[in-house]
């Protein structure tokens, strides 16, 4: 079955960095895009950024172009994202996501919280 496991989450100031990840299992990842979506409480979902399967296109939500960097390793079944310039309205839950076979699957989520 598909499993996403991220990690990677903790508390940071402003303009400070983190990196996520996620560990994929359950599926051939290398053949499926990836993303990272984010929830801050009381708000919708909202996607983040996207990569495609070789991990030669990469697009992002206006929100977080330029700061975030999305990128994969094939070989170790796992998705990244790069967060720099981390701003208070970035705090949220942090979840991976694939569409397989007409359905999404989403991870447990990682809590990134950016305050002083």
């Amino acid at each position: 079955q598909v499993q996403l496991v991220e990690s990677g989450g903790d508390l940071v100031q402003p303009g400070g960095s983190l990196r996520l990840s996620c560990a994929a299992s359950g599926f051939p990842f290398s053949n499926y895009f990836m993303s990272w979506y984010r929830q801050a409480p009381d708000k919708e979902r909202e996607l983040v950024a996207t990569i495609t399967p070789g991990g030669g296109g990469r697009d992002y939500a206006d929100s977080v172009k330029g700061r975030f960097t999305i990128s994969r390793d094939n070989a170790k079944n796992t998705v990244y994202l790069q967060m720099n310039s981390l701003k208070a309205e970035d705090t949220a839950v942090y979840s991976c996501h694939v569409r397989r076979r007409e359905i999404d699957y989403w991870g447990q989520g990682t809590q990134v919280t950016v305050s002083s």
